[in-house]
C-alpha cells in the first residue's frame, strides 16, 4: 500500500493567455511550486490540451481573439472528463463586477483582475495542486485496495473449493466404507 501513498507525479496546470509575455509571468510566478506548467495562447489550444492531459487547474485569461476566455470555460464544462478542473480567470478587463459575474457563472473559482499579487495568485494555486495531488493518491489507494481485495477474493474462492474437494472425498469414503459394510 506505500507505493498508493508515494507522491505521485507532478501535477499539470494550464496557462491560456494568447500574449506570451503573461504566459512567461505566470511561469515565474509558479515556477517554485515545482509543478508542470503547460502553455496555450488560446481556447482552441486549451481545449486540445485538456483532450490530452490532466490538469490540476486552470489559470485562463479572459480576453482573447477567436474564443473569449468565458467560451473556453463553457467548453471545459460541459466536457464530463474536464468538468471539475477547477478555472482561475485572469484578466486585464478591470474589476467590473458584471464580468467577475460572468466568469463565475462560467463555473470559475475565482476571478482575479490584473494586475495581481503574484504571491496570492501562487498560494491559490497551491491548494489546487495539493488537492488534485491528495485526489490522486487516494484513486491509487483505492485502486489497489481493490487488486488486493480480488486478491483475498480469489484465495478465499480457492480455498473454499480445496475444502470443499476434501469434503467430497471424505464423504465418498464414508460411502464406500457403508456400502462394503
Amino acid at each position: 500500500m506505500t507505493d498508493a501513498l508515494a507522491q505521485p507525479p507532478q501535477a499539470r496546470i494550464l496557462l491560456v493567455d494568447d500574449r506570451a509575455e503573461n504566459l512567461i509571468a505566470l511561469e515565474a510566478i509558479l515556477a517554485s511550486l515545482g509543478q508542470e506548467l503547460v502553455r496555450a495562447t488560446s481556447g482552441e489550444a486549451a481545449l486540445a490540451a485538456l483532450l490530452a492531459d490532466e490538469f490540476a487547474v486552470i489559470l485562463l485569461d479572459v480576453v482573447m481573439p477567436g474564443m473569449d476566455g468565458f467560451e473556453t470555460a463553457a467548453h471545459i464544462k460541459r466536457r464530463a472528463r474536464t468538468r471539475d478542473v477547477p478555472i482561475i480567470f485572469l484578466t486585464a478587463a478591470g474589476d467590473d463586477p458584471e464580468l467577475a459575474f460572468r466568469g463565475y457563472a462560467a463555473g470559475a473559482v475565482d476571478y482575479i483582475s490584473k494586475p495581481f499579487n503574484p504571491w496570492a495568485l501562487r498560494s491559490k494555486v497551491a491548494v489546487f495542486v495539493d488537492l488534485h495531488l491528495l485526489k490522486v493518491r487516494q484513486v491509487r489507494a483505492v485502486s489497489e485496495l481493490s487488486a488486493r481485495l480480488s486478491s483475498v477474493e480469489a484465495a478465499a474462492a480457492g480455498l473454499a473449493s480445496e475444502r470443499l474437494d476434501e469434503a467430497v472425498a471424505a464423504l465418498r469414503e464414508t460411502l464406500d466404507v457403508l456400502r462394503g459394510a
